[in-house]
């Protein structure tokens, strides 16, 4: 491949910041339905992540459905934006008909219940197929703590300000008050639900099969007061208190509980206190001083045996339960298995609130006990205020005789005590797709927060005599414009004209468009349209009235608009004196769940939302991608449906048209694999297969996910493709070269040693080229021919604006 050279702006002035993680969950998994149960290795769940400005972001599986490894992990598919203003601090999933789960499947979006509070008084549930909220519910009794959802999915207790627990029944797919337990004095920090009991409900005149059903018998929160209480479930009444330490009469904060299926009760507290108890006897069994500071959230390993605890100290301790040794001088009512500080690692440079496991433990009674296979690694999820996710194996450290799968591929080792962990690119704007917008033709640059957008020029780059560019560092940017805006919920799209004379944003419900133009005294000043929402209403007749867009598109002589609606399966062209909703094979709108072959046909009363617009640099295509992994192409010259393609595994991160060939569609996925259509011809171009190929399998151990992909007017053969923390160029013509210097060919194949699916990689493959200097990126653009805008946030720069982090001098440290 030869060599091009591009003038880079490196940009780190955009000011946007991710928000920190506050909550995780992962859906739970049925109860199994008798004691018999085989080991099985379930699939992969949606991870949920809750942050502090009230975004849900909801993360799948890049891996296959029979594959082991997948170095993206998790990457955002959908994001439910939160209200303006709002907070997440607690998170639960919960299954609507539990009884119709099948033992150990891992139950899909479609059948999950997803709840969140926030600081206030108010539940909220989720629609997770409209992203919004579903419905809301006092507590009744101030604001809301903790909440827990009982294992068997019909409960839901939530742990009050006035410290009284409240029981709400998630029968038949509803949320009402069913029981309100007695109140004490204190809050109650933290909630948790001890092991259902397996009852016979046979009636008496059967005796053919038996029936059976999960009931609760108790439960546990901890409290503002110094102490942890059991509640029982049947009189509502706290059975039994235990009492944590004091430091000098101060008051102890319980944040956390959990319970283990024999009946343990592990808590935290603010003294770093991580404590065991017998819940039979309130007793305590062991104390450790796991942490310097708050222990603020806890999660069980899968099998139960291991507890994982973190906190404000930013380190994530391990506690497991070994044998004890029982001998001469052992005696006789010493406990058989006591639990340790097996480890711990700081993963963190800030305040961790929130761990998980995937897969989900369940508090099931020794007998009922879930078994999962040995040889693939479960995965540990942390987060907290750094603004970032980090995942990491966590196989038991025992277990030496069957090979361990690391299923994030980061190294050999499996372990949480001696394997790699893996920090999660931060998603710079919603459903992944970048906050930050280029006007080509004005070279503006736009960036989107929760309530406002900002918006900077690039000044172009003069160059001396020896050709090079000549410029000091303060130049070559200003900023033009802070615009705050009054919305009700987070922004969740924008968009930016080439001629940068137009902007649209928009929440979940209102969109709106501003005219851009400078005054005399050469300020930016924005001025809105508004008639563009009661417009975009009356075309979509929603009731009540709604202009929320999801993805917006300028055609490249910026006289028409592209938008998908937030509540409706409609794209809408909107031009100067025209806005007209693209229409599908027959009349009428494009009706994106209508089947368009007998494969869909099943799946079409699904609502899908269209994520992404791309339209072709000379205005004749456009094509979308949904979240149900569909992709349509549109003629914008005869405003028809042009075609759909097949659908693939995932839904497409990023799409474009090739400049230079206006009809090639490039389709880029989140496991890094890409596929190349021809819509004009409706098929994939036979050259484009050993491109694929070598393409896909070469991103496909590359950890970080693509975010975009870029094509530079002045080398219309090659198309960039870039990540977080990697940048890719790679040839659209078919042209490939082979080998490579060896040094460099050696080195990758170290790198991959471990995985043997790339043994047998072809050593004469297209030479891609990989850089890594800039991250993480926001952002990359050619904003002209020749010059590439790279937009840079690094996380220095992020905690800079954050308080503080935990920190103790040791004694004798320099």
């Amino acid at each position: 491949m030869e060599e091009t050279a591009v003038k880079v702006h490196r940009c780190r002035f955009v000011d946007f910041t991710p928000s920190p993680v506050t909550a995780l969950a992962f859906p739970p998994l049925p109860l199994p339905t008798n004691k018999s149960s085989q080991p099985s290795r379930p699939k992969f769940g949606t991870l949920a992540i809750g942050h502090a400005n009230g975004n849900i972001d909801l993360c799948s599986w890049t891996g296959s459905q029979n594959a082991l490894q997948s170095p993206q992990a998790w990457v955002v598919s959908k994001t439910i934006t939160g209200l303006y203003p709002s907070k997440v601090d607690s998170l639960a999933f919960s299954i609507k008909e539990p009884q119709l789960s099948k033992n150990d499947d891992v139950p899909p979006l479609s059948v999950l219940r997803l709840f969140s509070s926030g600081g206030g008084s108010e539940l909220i549930e989720w629609d997770i197929q409209q992203l919004c909220v579903r419905r809301t519910l006092s507590s009744q009794a101030g604001a809301i703590w903790s909440i827990a959802v009982n294992p068997a999915s019909t409960l839901l207790a939530l742990g009050c300000e006035d410290g009284s627990v409240r029981i709400l029944s998630l029968a038949d797919d509803n949320l009402t008050h069913v029981r309100r337990f007695d109140r004490i004095k204190s809050r109650l920090l933290s909630i948790a639900w001890g092991p259902p009991v397996l009852k016979d409900v046979t009636a008496s005149t059967s005796t053919t099969e038996r029936d059976y059903e999960w009931a609760d018998s108790w439960l546990v929160t901890g409290g503002s007061d110094s102490s942890l209480r059991k509640w029982d479930v049947k009189t509502g009444r706290p059975s039994e208190r235990m009492n944590v330490d004091k430091m000098r009469g101060e008051r102890t904060l319980v944040w956390t509980v959990c319970v283990l299926g024999d009946g343990t009760i592990v808590s935290g507290d603010s003294l770093g206190m991580v404590k065991f108890w017998d819940s039979k006897t309130c007793t305590q069994l062991q104390s450790f001083q796991g942490h310097g500071a708050d222990v603020l959230c806890l999660t069980i390993s899968p099998e139960g045996s291991v507890v994982y605890s973190s906190g404000v100290d930013q380190k994530i301790t391990q506690f497991s339960i070994v044998k004890s040794q029982t001998g001469e001088g052992a005696s006789s009512s010493q406990p058989s298995r006591r639990w340790m500080q097996a480890s711990s690692r700081r993963m963190h440079s800030h305040d961790v609130r929130a761990l998980a496991t995937w897969p989900p433990y369940s508090p099931l009674p020794p007998a009922h006990k879930r078994r999962f296979p040995v040889d693939v690694a479960p995965i540990l999820v942390s987060g907290g205020l750094d603004m970032s996710v980090v995942v990491t194996p966590a196989a038991l450290p025992g277990n030496t005789v069957v090979k361990i799968t690391n299923p994030l591929a980061t190294s050999t080792e499996a372990t949480f005590a001696d394997s790699y962990h893996r920090r999660l690119a931060y998603a710079s704007g919603p459903f992944n797709a970048p906050a930050i917008k280029v006007s080509r033709g004005s070279r503006l640059v736009s960036c989107m927060h929760d309530a406002s957008v900002s918006i900077w020029q690039i000044n172009a780059t003069p160059s001396d005599a020896t050709g090079q560019p000549s410029m000091a560092e303060t130049d070559g940017w200003e900023k033009l414009l802070d615009m705050d805006l009054a919305v009700h919920t987070n922004l969740i799209a924008s968009s930016l004209s080439d001629d940068g004379k137009w902007l649209v944003v928009s929440d979940l419900y209102e969109s709106k468009l501003f005219s851009l133009a400078f005054n005399d005294k050469g300020e930016l000043t924005p001025k809105r349209i508004k008639s563009f929402s009661s417009v975009i209403s009356t075309q979509l007749a929603l009731s009540p009235a709604s202009s929320g867009g999801l993805a917006f598109a300028f055609t490249p002589d910026s006289s028409k608009l592209l938008m998908s609606s937030t509540l409706l399966s409609t794209i809408l062209q909107l031009g100067e004196r025209v806005t007209k909703p693209l229409p599908g094979d027959g009349d009428g709108d494009v009706d994106m769940d209508a089947p368009e072959s007998s494969t869909l046909a099943q799946s079409s009363t699904l609502l899908s939302h269209v994520i992404r617009i791309t339209v072709s640099s000379d205005g004749q295509w456009a094509a979308t991608t949904d979240d149900r992994a569909r992709t349509h192409v549109f003629n914008l010259d005869s405003l028809q449906h042009h075609c759909i393609l097949p659908s693939f595994a995932q839904p497409a991160q990023t799409l474009a048209f090739d400049p230079a060939t206006t009809s090639l569609l490039t389709l880029v996925f989140p496991d890094n694999s890409i596929q190349i259509y021809d819509v004009e011809a409706r098929q994939f171009p036979s050259w484009s297969k050993d491109l694929i190929s070598t393409v896909s399998q070469r991103l496909s151990l590359t950890h970080d996910s693509v975010i975009g992909i870029a094509f530079d007017p002045a080398a219309t053969k090659y198309a960039l493709l870039w990540g977080s923390t990697w940048m890719c160029k790679i040839p659209m013509d078919g042209s490939s070269t082979s080998g490579g210097s060896s040094k460099k060919r050696q080195r990758r194949e170290s790198l991959k040693r471990n995985l043997a699916s790339t043994a047998s990689a072809d050593p004469q493959r297209t030479e891609l080229k990989m850089i890594t200097r800039y991250r993480p990126i926001l952002f990359a653009e050619f904003i002209a021919p020749g010059e590439l805008l790279v937009v840079e946030r690094p996380l220095v720069d992020i905690l800079a604006a954050l308080p503080p982090a935990y920190f103790k001098q040791k004694y004798g440290a320099s």
